[in-house]
């Protein structure tokens, strides 16, 4: 692939698994698509494609336990944090998501399977400029102890992330990652979701975590890791919410260009400080051509989830 040029992938993938929150089956397919169409979610109902969601910070509906695009006019698209983040983090700028049911599926409870697929399909280049969305001046919002602020920074996508929990296991957690291909696929695709054993039956009671198990989510009991092949990180914890950081901000509609920090946030946190973005016009512009790196310096990886 060309530097600067939009992607798109080379041929279609598909990947099949169950939604962690429906518990219902679902297929999820990706298709090529032309430079400047974005990342496209396709609902398809009975067979038919019903309805198209573009994946914009516009037609989020709901950040609870997850990130759900739609409106109302029709259903939906649930849980598409996982995606959004492996086509983010692999530099896929435009492609169709198609989907057979309300909710991507949960997989392993990583991004590494939507990876695989990608990897599958292969990744092209287009004859088109790539566009970025690049952070003029810095924007933070505030909820209690937790808060979020994306600021200007030329030399990429930064994400910071810190997570505090009162629980043994994990307790405070920090990471600092440069977002690009080599560091996604190595630092943070293999993280998985996560969720504490207290809270299983508050969840299901509200409609939630259906299909959680524990081939697709970490579970915490007061004092373990109750899944068996324990932790693929020994910070696995932070390195989903920065997973979870980075699909919410592909939202964007357009690469950023920015350092986004985030302490004790999650998804609605990640949306309320980008559609603050959004909303403040001096905050923010489109630009063509990244800043090159300066040579000679190597980038270091400084070394936080979805359903509870």
């Amino acid at each position: 692939m060309k530097a600067g040029k939009q992607t798109t992938l080379r041929s279609r993938a598909a990947v099949s698994g169950i939604g962690v929150h429906s518990g219902l089956p679902v297929t999820l397919t990706l298709y090529p698509a032309d430079a400047g169409t974005g990342v496209v979610f396709i609902r398809r109902v009975d067979g038919r494609r019903q309805r198209e969601i573009r994946a914009n910070a516009r037609s989020v509906t709901a950040t609870e336990l997850a990130t759900v695009l739609g409106d109302a006019s029709g259903p939906g698209v649930s849980t598409i944090e996982h995606i959004m983040a492996a086509l983010c983090g692999l530099g896929v700028d435009n492609a169709i998501v198609e989907l057979d049911g309300p909710e991507a599926p949960i997989m392993d409870g990583s991004a590494a399977p939507f990876v695989q697929a990608i990897d599958e399909a292969g990744i092209v280049s287009l004859p088109v400029a790539r566009r970025y969305t690049k952070v003029l001046k810095p924007i933070r919002v505030a909820k209690g102890d937790a808060y979020g602020e994306l600021k200007p920074y030329d030399r990429g996508f930064r994400v910071e992330v810190e997570i505090e929990f009162d629980h043994p296991l994990i307790g405070r957690q920090a990471l600092a990652i440069e977002v690009g291909p080599a560091t996604f696929r190595r630092e943070i695709a293999r993280a998985r979701t996560f969720g504490f054993l207290r809270d299983v039956g508050k969840l299901w009671g509200a409609g939630y975590a259906l299909g959680a198990s524990l081939e697709n989510t970490l579970v915490v009991s007061e004092d373990r890791v109750l899944n068996p092949e324990g932790l693929r990180f020994a910070d696995e914890f932070v390195r989903h919410k920065a997973l979870d950081a980075i699909g919410d901000l592909a939202l964007a509609g357009a690469p950023i260009l920015g350092a986004y920090r985030s302490v004790r946030g999650g998804h609605k946190l990640n949306h309320a400080v980008l559609t603050a973005l959004i909303a403040d016009p001096s905050a923010w512009t489109i630009v063509e051509e990244r800043k090159p790196r300066p040579r000679g310096h190597a980038e270091l990886p400084v070394g936080i989830v979805a359903p509870a």
